[in-house]
């Protein structure tokens, strides 16, 4: 049922594909589903009749979001439901959706509306003139509070700024790419997933697509500020190799302040101007344990993503799928 190489749920890639895939992560978004799923058909429905799929990935729902999953796929042959053994995280979760798409596009969306499918023509219309992924950038964040739009705001400008590869600012994971992006990105065996980083990563032609991000139309975010903070340094770190300079760098820095240190201890000591006392028996081991430990913490970020990723887990587990009996697709 799974493999680390991500061909473990996938659909047999020999027989021809649909014209459009959808990938949807879930997670306890029962109030969401019903909205989520005829407004995603309809789009489908507009740019492929119905030559399409629409996956939906489980990843971990605590709600009756997995029911209602299996009732929808049992009723509609278009819809694929993808339960995983556990919660994943989103990343995983949209990596076992992409996994198992077979569409010549595919079509990235969260559950909670608040990316519009409606976009989906346009996105479609620009992959009709050559390009190879549109991507949704944010030009307003409605119903989230100025905490989270100032920390969104610092994440993806920090994160770009240190990254070795440009990255959209204000993006998300909202866009549609076509098959050659998606299979080179299946390709990319990273336990530690920034998929919108990797995209960028992957080359081709990309270009934004602005709009308006509504608020959710139900249901509250899955992504507190625990799970921002861990997106950030898994972009960060998958990304960009700035930190380990950051530490030589302070490294350098503080062996510099260490010898002007002892230049003053020993111009104190000739004059006859030292005070037997705290001060230096307490800022030296203060200042320089911290600088130590702070550069230690970095080095042990970056060994602990490669003590995970030489073990070669498998990136998820996919339980069960569910979808109805497969019928040509009405032309």
């Amino acid at each position: 049922m799974f493999s680390p190489t991500l061909r473990s749920v996938s659909a047999d890639k020999a027989t021809p594909g649909p014209a459009l895939s959808v990938v949807i992560p879930c997670c306890n978004e029962i109030e969401c589903l019903e909205e989520c799923y005829a407004r995603i058909s309809a789009a489908a429905h507009s740019v492929a009749r119905s030559d399409y799929e629409i996956i939906f990935v489980n990843d971990g729902s605590t709600d009756a979001t997995w029911p209602r999953l299996v009732t929808l796929a049992k009723s509609d042959a278009h819809i694929v439901a993808l339960n995983l053994s556990r919660n994943h995280g989103h990343q995983l979760a949209l990596t076992a959706g992409l996994d198992y798409a077979r569409g010549a596009r595919v079509f990235v969306i969260d559950a909670d509306l608040q990316d519009p499918p409606e976009l989906l023509p346009a996105m479609w219309a620009r992959l009709d003139a050559g390009v190879d992924v549109v991507y949704g950038q944010r030009k307003t964040r409605d119903g989230e509070n100025w905490f989270k739009k100032a920390t969104a705001t610092f994440f993806y400008r920090l994160t770009n700024w240190l990254s070795e590869i440009e990255i959209p600012v204000d993006v998300g994971d909202f866009r549609l790419m076509s098959r050659a992006v998606v299979d080179v990105l299946l390709a990319m065996p990273e336990a530690h997933r920034f998929i919108r980083g990797m995209v960028c990563w992957t080359g081709f032609t990309q270009e934004p697509l602005p709009y308006d991000r509504a608020a959710r139309f139900a249901g509250t975010t899955k992504y507190p500020i625990r799970k921002m903070l861990k997106l950030a340094i898994d972009g960060i770190t998958a990304f960009s190799t700035a930190p380990l300079r950051l530490s030589f760098w302070l490294a350098f820095a503080f062996i510099g302040l260490s010898l002007i240190l002892t230049a003053y201890i020993l111009i104190s000591v000739f004059d006859g101007n030292a005070i037997p006392g705290w001060a230096s028996s307490i800022l030296v081991p203060v200042v320089f344990g911290g600088a130590q430990l702070f550069c230690l913490a970095i080095l042990g970020e970056y060994v602990g993503r490669i003590y995970v990723q030489s073990k070669q887990r498998p990136l998820f587990i996919v339980k069960e799928i569910v979808k109805a009996p497969s019928k040509e697709p009405q032309k």
